[in-house]
């Protein structure tokens, strides 16, 4: 009850004991009105707090403000999300709130002048290292590319689709700076091979190497390369077929395959072939790698292009040990050779041909359009692929270009700790059309004020 109820209360009730015997007939008249009077007050009490102003009330955004999705080939239409209602009349001033739907996003200019990048793989004090296929390691330190490689690998073969290729840091890389490469290179009778190198890095110069993984076959096209830190601490590999196809269904033979190793190149005893880096089998050419938010693997890989007499029939894959992908029986979901358990890709790109490369799922909420999905690039296509999957992960949803044909061939995505996204063209790799300032890394962030 409020201060004035008690007032309105002493006012009807105290003149009535003052007046004797003859203000009895008040004081029951008082008493039979006091409950319509407290009535009253109650009433008062609760229209005594002013309603707020119709300015100052939660409305629904209109139509017109909400989010509009962006149309399939131009991720740059999306609109601004709607702003929050004021709470009261008086609002104290808020933190800006996390998008909540779309928003557009332009592409920066980080560094310009490559040979052919690969790989890409932020430090934890912010330096980009990244590799070019004739051999360098190039660090990009306070938004400059630094003018002096960290390394030049001599014995790197450049032939083909072979060179320099993957990069990887280690979990521990603040404290150990242990950098891996992966790279192309001749023995002494002209075979080609692959191997995975780990060096040290000291003052943007990389020392020690150390080879922890060797022999896997290599060609003038189809080696593989990308590698990768998993959740777990191992390191994963991806290679080829090294143009042998049967060489993808040999359990003998590293062509084909997705390698699981320990950091110093030792077999997990957890492997699903005992003694073997072997994880998965079936590959022609897997050249992308990421793992979904609940851990779950992904690879990207290149379909035919003339092999069997087929072409296309690109995939994306969920991969599991022990498990046999298929080619070359297999051919995108359908099998052309010797029946067997294979296991279909999530998504494969039928007649048209994407050229996947790397991959990487949107972690953060920077970009709201994309977060959980799968990114990858296209080379061939031209284009950053985003794929929708189902809440299972074995079912595509959606797929969306984004970007197509406005950067050429693109090699790698990454997502950097602040959620932007990293990309690397590939124009001077022999099939592309190089502008003027290619190759170059780019940096997706988002339009908003």
């Amino acid at each position: 009850m409020s201060a004035r109820c008690v007032l309105h209360r002493r006012s009807a009730v105290g003149p009535a004991r003052r007046r004797g015997s003859g203000a009895r007939a008040a004081l029951l008249l008082a008493l039979l009105l006091l409950p319509a009077v407290l009535a009253a007050c109650r009433s008062g009490s609760q229209s005594a707090t002013p309603a707020p102003s119709p300015a100052a009330r939660p409305t629904q955004p209109a139509a017109s403000a909400s989010p509009t999705p962006p149309p399939p080939a131009s991720p740059t239409a999306a609109g601004e999300p709607a702003a929050s209602p004021a709470p009261t009349a008086t609002p104290e001033p808020a933190a800006t709130p996390a998008p909540a739907g779309p928003v557009p996003v332009r592409v920066e200019t980080v560094a310009t002048g490559l040979e052919a990048p690969w790989e890409l793989a932020i430090a934890p004090d912010g330096r980009l290292f990244l590799t070019e296929r004739p051999g360098r390691v190039r660090v990009i330190a306070d938004g400059q590319l630094l003018p002096e490689p960290a390394v030049v690998i001599q014995e790197v073969a450049e032939v083909g689709e072979g060179g320099l290729l993957g990069l990887a840091l280690h979990p521990d890389f603040a404290s150990n700076g242990y950098i891996y490469v992966y790279y192309t290179y001749r023995d002494g009778s002209g075979a080609f091979w692959n191997r995975v190198v780990r060096y040290t890095e000291r003052d943007n110069r990389l020392i020690d190497p150390l080879v922890v993984l060797d022999g896997i076959p290599g060609a003038s096209l189809h080696d593989g390369g990308r590698i990768a830190f998993g959740p777990d601490g191992k390191l994963y590999v991806t290679a080829g077929d090294a143009r042998n196809p049967a060489l993808a269904q040999d359990l003998g033979s590293l062509a084909g395959k997705i390698l699981r190793v320990n950091p110093d190149g030792s077999v997990p005893p957890d492997n699903p072939f005992p003694g073997s880096p072997v994880w998965s089998y079936g590959h022609r050419n897997p050249q992308g790698l990421a793992w979904a938010p609940d851990g779950r693997l992904y690879a990207t890989e290149h379909g035919p292009t003339g092999d069997l007499g087929m072409a296309a029939h690109d995939e994306v894959n969920l991969i599991e040990p022990g498990r046999n992908y298929g080619w070359p029986e297999m051919v995108g979901a359908t099998v052309v050779g010797a029946p067997g358990d294979y296991v279909p890709p999530v998504l494969e790109s039928g007649q048209q041909t994407w050229a996947p490369s790397g991959a990487v799922f949107v972690s953060s909420g920077r970009f709201p359009q994309w977060q959980g999905d799968l990114l990858f690039t296209g080379l061939r296509s031209r284009t950053l692929w985003r794929l929708d999957l189902s809440e299972d992960g074995r079912q595509a949803v959606a797929l969306e270009p984004l970007f197509a044909g406005e950067f050429g061939r693109l090699r790698a995505v990454v997502e950097a700790p602040d959620g932007t996204l990293y990309l690397l063209t590939s124009n001077r790799d022999g099939r592309g059309n190089p502008s003027a300032e290619d190759d170059r890394v780019l940096r997706i962030v988002p339009d908003v004020l």
